[in-house]
């Protein structure tokens, strides 16, 4: 069954998270390390198709005002890109706060702030697809 997908995108990490078969839970986080934009959108589509993804819901970094930033704008372009690429709708989720409530998630688990780098882009995909999810389910 397809699975949809939530991504934490940085310069850096890409957090990943893919939903279960049904697409109502979180199965799998994971980060994948890629400073090539070229790269990422490569290793993106990768993911994409090794695990059945029929949704994307990518981060939308705004501005606590809501404005639209460079962030914001590289956001757009990645959408744009895995929509050529795949065929599967993107949808660009707001991300605001989601890194600060991934490093209060972490902390609140017994991981020191020099620990979180690894995991906190997982942590922060997992709650834009998790955010998605239950959007899905109210919507239906």
């Amino acid at each position: 069954m397809p699975r949809i997908l939530g991504i934490d995108f940085g310069d850096v990490r890409i957090g990943i998270a893919v939903s279960d078969e049904q697409a109502f839970l979180v199965g799998e986080t994971f980060t994948v390390r890629e400073t090539n934009f070229e790269k990422a959108v490569t290793k993106l589509c990768e993911i994409i198709t090794e695990r059945n993804i029929a949704e994307i819901a990518l981060g939308f970094p705004k501005n606590m005002d809501g404005t639209v930033g460079e962030r914001g704008e590289k956001s757009r372009l990645l959408a744009s890109l895995l929509k050529e690429k795949t065929g599967l709708p993107v949808h660009l989720w707001d991300e605001r706060r989601t890194s600060v409530d991934a490093h209060r998630i972490l902390r609140e688990n017994g991981k020191r702030t020099r620990e979180h780098k690894g995991t906190v882009d997982a942590v922060a995909a997992s709650l834009i697809l998790e955010g998605y999810l239950g959007f899905r389910r109210n919507k239906q």
